[in-house]
C-alpha cells in the first residue's frame, strides 16, 4: 500500500512518533508553507471515545499556556465519515526539530542544569495558570537542536476544578500520594521534576513507590533507604544541584519545596555558576 503523502490540508513529510493510540506525523501546512507536528488519533468505535476526550482535554490545556518551554498546541479537529461518526481526532502542534531527553547520550553537568531550569521555568508558568502537568518524565520533554526545551504531552495534565477518576503519571517517576491518593497538585509535579532529574544526572531511577505485585507500598523509612544518593552515582554532580534534586524527591510532600519557582530560582543561581564560557551553553548543542 502506498504511503500516505498527504492529509487534508497538510502534506505529510514523515513520521515523527508513535504512540499507544495516536501517531505523530511531521506535516506542511498548505495555508502557511510551515512544518507542524499533527497528532492523529484513530477513532474505530465507542470503546475510543476515551481518546478523543483525551484529544480535546489536550487542546483545551494547551489553550491556556504560553511560555517558550511549553509545547503550543494550535487547533483540534475531529474527521468524521460520511454518517457524521467521528473517526479521527487531529491535534496541530507546534514542530521542534529535536529529540526527547531519554534518547540522548549523558550530558555535561553544565548543559543538563540549564535543561533543568528551562524545565522549572515552564512548570512554573503552568502552575501559574492552574495547571499541573502530572505526567512530567524525560520523554515528555523534547531538546532541540538549537537549545530549545519543550515540555511536551498534556495528555494527563490536570487542571484546578476538574475531578480525577483515576492514578495519573508514569510509575518510576510518580510520587507517593500520586500513587496512593490519585493527588495531582504543585508538589506532585515538583517529585515528577525530581524523579526526571535524579534519572539524568545518575542514570538511575528512584525507587518506585508502588507495591510490587502481591507486595507492599514502601513506607517513608523503607523508601528513603533504597534511594541511592546522587553524589554517590554521580561524584560529579554538584552538591548544590544533588541537593536541590533530593530536596525535590521527599516522600513526604511538605518536606519538598512549596513552589516550583523556588526550585527554578535555585538552579537559575547554579546556572550562573557552572557556566562559564561559551562551550558550557545549551545552545551549542550541535
Amino acid at each position: 500500500m502506498a504511503a500516505i503523502t498527504s492529509i487534508g490540508k497538510f502534506q505529510v513529510v514523515g513520521t515523527l512518533g508513535q504512540g499507544a493510540h495516536s501517531t505523530i506525523l511531521q506535516v506542511r501546512r498548505s495555508a502557511d508553507s510551515k512544518t507542524y507536528a499533527l497528532k492523529v488519533v484513530p477513532i474505530d468505535g465507542p470503546e475510543d471515545m476515551k481518546f478523543l476526550e483525551q484529544a480535546q482535554h489536550e487542546y483545551q490545556v494547551g489553550q491556556l499556556l504560553e511560555h517558550p518551554n511549553l509545547i503550543k498546541i494550535h487547533c483540534f479537529e475531529q474527521v468524521r465519515d460520511w454518517l457524521f461518526r467521528v473517526k479521527k481526532a487531529h491535534l496541530l502542534i507546534e514542530y521542534v526539530n529535536g529529540k526527547t531527553l531519554d534518547t540522548y547520550p549523558k550530558f555535561k553537568i553544565a548543559k543538563l542544569v540549564q535543561i533543568f531550569e528551562k524545565i522549572a521555568s515552564g512548570l512554573v508558568q503552568m502552575h501559574r495558570r492552574g495547571v499541573f502537568h502530572a505526567d512530567l518524565k524525560p520523554n515528555n520533554i523534547i531538546l532541540s537542536k538549537t537549545g530549545q526545551v519543550k515540555i511536551i504531552d498534556y495528555g494527563l495534565a490536570w487542571t484546578k476544578g476538574e475531578s480525577k477518576n483515576r492514578v495519573q503519571g508514569t510509575p518510576e517517576y510518580m510520587a507517593p500520594e500520586q500513587a496512593r491518593n490519585k493527588m495531582v497538585n504543585e508538589r506532585t509535579d515538583i517529585y515528577n521534576l525530581g524523579a526526571t532529574m535524579y534519572r539524568l544526572t545518575t542514570w538511575r531511577l528512584p525507587p518506585s513507590v508502588l507495591a510490587a505485585e502481591g507486595g507492599m507500598q514502601a513506607d517513608a523509612k523503607t523508601w528513603h533507604n533504597m534511594l541511592k544518593p546522587v553524589k554517590e552515582l554521580n561524584p560529579e554532580c554538584p552538591p548544590a544541584l544533588a541537593k536541590i534534586i533530593e530536596q525535590c524527591l521527599q516522600f513526604n510532600a511538605n518536606k519538598r519545596p512549596e513552589r516550583v519557582s523556588e526550585v527554578q530560582g535555585a538552579l537559575d543561581h547554579l546556572v550562573d555558576e557552572l557556566v562559564r564560557s561559551p562551550d558550557d551553553r545549551l545552545e551549542a548543542m550541535e
